[in-house]
């Protein structure tokens, strides 16, 4: 027999406000596909609809504020699709420059700044690195494109040094939110009532690596559990690794 009288009760469905500025960590969820080299053994999915197309399946968490614990899921294409003039994946140059931001905004490093000690810095033994990167975000909410689900919470852009916002979103200030003006209205013929909890396909999987030690330049919220200790950093690992 199960008592549930004490059992936690759901979190609320409500989605986080879109624009909203928060202090997030990234954590990816292994798919079961090689990445590039040891580091990504088993990182990677593949797309649903088929096709060469390799992505990343991120996590983001917010750390503090009135919004702290809540969650979001986002895929970054990695490899495949479609590719430009030279062979190279359009999305996976979109994913790459983001990525580089959330270097730069977890590491206050200025985008500018390409000395050497700085670029040292950007450089990953592999995507795996990223797992754990805490850094400055806006989050939008994207609207569904499947009558079957309800909208969800996305990363609208990361919040980089020098930016007015920045350094009190590092700080766990509570920032005014600022709404995105290129929001994609829902279809009018969408039921306006919200899908089901169980519908949701972005269900956290418990992550399979620890995240790096670099990832933290502040401590989470003492809440949290401790993360299990990292991996023993890679011959020519990332500058940022163990301290």
């Amino acid at each position: 027999m199960y008592d549930m009288n004490d059992a936690e009760l759901p979190r609320s469905s409500d989605l986080i406000p879109d624009g909203t500025f928060a202090k997030v960590t990234m954590v990816i969820r292994p798919g079961g596909i090689d990445g590039q080299g040891e580091v990504d053994r088993g990182l990677l999915k593949a797309s649903r609809s088929g096709g060469d197309t390799k992505m990343i399946d991120a996590e983001f968490t917010v750390l503090v504020g009135p919004h702290a614990k809540r969650k979001f899921w986002q895929n970054f294409t990695v490899a495949g699709g479609k590719v430009d003039e030279h062979g190279v994946s359009i999305a996976w140059k979109i994913s790459k420059g983001t990525f580089r931001a959330m270097i730069d905004s977890a590491l206050g490093l200025d985008p500018q700044d390409m000395s050497e000690a700085a670029k040292a810095k950007r450089v990953l033994r592999g995507l795996a690195d990223l797992s754990g990167i805490t850094f400055a975000a806006k989050i939008k909410v994207e609207a569904s494109t499947n009558v079957e689900y309800g909208d969800q919470n996305r990363l609208d852009r990361v919040v980089l040094p020098g930016e007015p916002e920045y350094a009190r979103i590092m700080a766990g200030e509570v920032v005014p939110p600022s709404p995105s003006t290129h929001r994609t209205p829902r279809p009018a013929s969408a039921p306006s009532a919200a899908a089901p909890a169980w519908a949701n396909t972005g269900a956290p999987r418990a992550p399979v690596t620890a995240a790096p030690a670099w990832a933290a330049p502040a401590a989470a919220p003492p809440a949290q559990p401790a993360p299990p200790p990292p991996q023993a950093p890679l011959a020519n690992g990332p500058a940022w690794l163990n301290g």
